[in-house]
C-alpha cells in the first residue's frame, strides 16, 4: 500500500526526534511492503526565518493533500518577543484550523517498566489507562476579540472563551464514541460554577449523552480534575474538554508516566476508529526543548507512539501500529532509557539510539 505523508520537523528537538519516527515508520514499510511517501515542510519558528511566516500556503497546501501530518515541535526564546508580530505557535493554530483538525486525542498510559520513573508512588500510577478528548480549534486560543492596547488607566488585554454548540457537540461525540468503546465511562471537565462557555458546555453534553444511554456521564470541575488525576488517576477512562483545559490537563497527566518525552497525540478531523481512514496530524505533546536541542538526548518515543497512532487511526494498519508499540515495550524491559526517564541499572541511550533499537525489534 501507498501513503502520502506530509512531514514538519519544526523547531529546536523536532528535528531530532521526527528523524527517529521515519525511521520507525520506514521499518515498518520495509517489513510489511508498504510505500511511505514523504514530503518535507517548514512550520514555526524555522519558517519564519526563511519565509517571515509561521506556516506558508504552499506547506499548508501541501499538508491538505497528504494522507496524515506528521509534527516534530515548534517555538523557541529566539521567537518568543512578547512584541513580535507573528509566533512559532501562529503555525500550530493555522494547521488546526486549516485542517479541520478539531479532535486531540492524548492517551495516558502507565507502562508497569516505568514506575521508578515518576514522582508518584507504584501503588497510584499502577493500571492508568485513560485517554483525554481536546477541543482543539475553539476556545481562548482562537479568541475574538485577542488584543492588547492602552488606555488612559494603563495597558489591557484581551481573549474571550467562546463556543458554539456545534462546536461542543462534535467534540462531546468523539469522546461519547471512544468510551462507548472503552469502559463506557465519560468524564466531562469544565468550570460551569463560573464561566458561562462550561455551563454551554455542560449543557449540550447532557444532550448528546442521551444518544449513549450505555455510557456513564460525570461532570467534573477543571480543579477537581487536575486533583483527582494526582490523587487517583486510575478513576478515568476517557475525559473530554475544552481547548485550553485540555492542553494544561494534559501536560499535568504526562507527569504519571514519568515524562512528557513518552506521550503521544493525534488531532483529528473526524470521529476515531481502528482500522480507519481520518485525516490527523500527529506529534509529541512535549515541546521544542532547544536547550537539548543537538545534543541528542530528546526521548523520542512519543512521536514514535505518535506514529502507531497514525497507523492505526489514518492509514487503518492495526497489525503494524502494533508491531510499533510492542517493540517500545521490548526496548523498556531490556532496561534502554534516555535521560528523562532513567532509572537504577538502567542503560542510558540518546534519541538517535533509542530510535535505532525500536527500529531493530520492528526489523526483526
Amino acid at each position: 500500500m501507498q501513503f502520502n505523508l506530509a512531514v514538519l520537523p519544526g523547531d529546536g528537538v523536532g528535528p531530532e526526534v521526527t528523524s527517529e519516527a521515519v525511521k520507525v515508520l520506514l521499518a515498518i514499510g520495509k517489513r510489511f511492503g508498504h510505500d511511505f511517501n514523504l514530503h518535507y515542510g517548514l512550520v514555526g519558528g524555522v519558517a519564519i526565518d526563511k519565509t517571515r511566516v509561521a506556516l506558508s500556503p504552499e506547506t499548508l497546501k501541501m499538508c491538505q493533500s497528504s494522507d496524515a501530518v506528521l509534527l516534530g515541535a515548534v517555538g523557541g526564546p529566539k521567537w518568543d518577543a512578547p512584541k513580535a508580530k507573528v509566533h512559532p505557535e501562529d503555525g500550530l493554530l493555522a494547521l488546526r484550523k486549516g485542517l479541520g483538525l478539531f479532535a486531540n486525542l492524548r492517551p495516558v498510559k502507565v507502562s508497569p517498566v516505568l514506575t521508578d520513573s515518576t514522582n508518584l508512588k507504584p501503588a497510584v500510577i499502577e493500571g492508568v489507562d485513560f485517554i483525554f478528548v481536546r477541543e482543539l480549534t475553539g476556545g481562548l486560543y482562537f479568541a475574538r476579540p485577542k488584543r492588547q492596547w492602552r488606555t488612559s488607566r494603563g495597558r489591557r488585554a484581551t481573549d474571550s472563551m467562546t463556543y458554539s454548540e456545534q462546536e461542543i457537540e462534535r467534540i462531546v461525540r468523539v469522546g461519547f464514541e471512544l468510551a462507548r468503546g472503552r469502559l463506557k465511562k465519560l468524564v466531562s471537565v469544565d468550570k460551569a460554577n463560573v464561566l458561562q462557555s462550561s455551563r454551554l458546555w455542560r449543557q449540550v453534553a447532557i444532550e448528546v449523552a442521551e444518544e449513549y444511554p450505555n455510557v456513564e456521564l460525570e461532570h467534573m470541575l477543571v480543579d477537581a480534575c487536575a486533583m483527582r488525576l494526582i490523587q487517583n488517576p486510575a478513576y478515568f477512562d476517557v475525559l473530554v474538554t475544552e481547548n485550553m483545559f485540555g492542553d494544561i490537563l494534559t501536560d499535568e497527566a504526562s507527569m504519571l508516566a514519568g515524562s512528557m518525552g513518552m506521550l503521544p497525540s493525534a488531532s483529528l478531523a473526524g470521529v476515531p476508529r481502528e482500522g480507519g481512514n481520518i485525516f490527523g496530524m500527529y506529534e509529541p505533546i512535549h515541546g521544542s526543548a532547544p536547550r537539548r536541542a543537538g545534543l541528542n538526548m530528546a526521548n523520542p518515543l512519543a512521536i514514535i507512539l505518535s506514529v502507531a497512532m497514525m497507523l492505526r487511526y489514518s492509514f487503518g494498519l492495526i497489525k503494524e501500529a502494533q508491531m510499533v508499540e510492542s517493540a517500545i515495550d521490548e526496548v523498556l524491559k531490556e532496561g534502554y532509557r534516555t535521560y528523562d526517564i532513567m532509572g537504577e541499572g538502567k542503560t542510558k541511550v540518546g534519541t538517535k539510539e533509542m530510535g535505532d533499537l525500536v527500529a531493530k525489534k520492528i526489523a526483526g
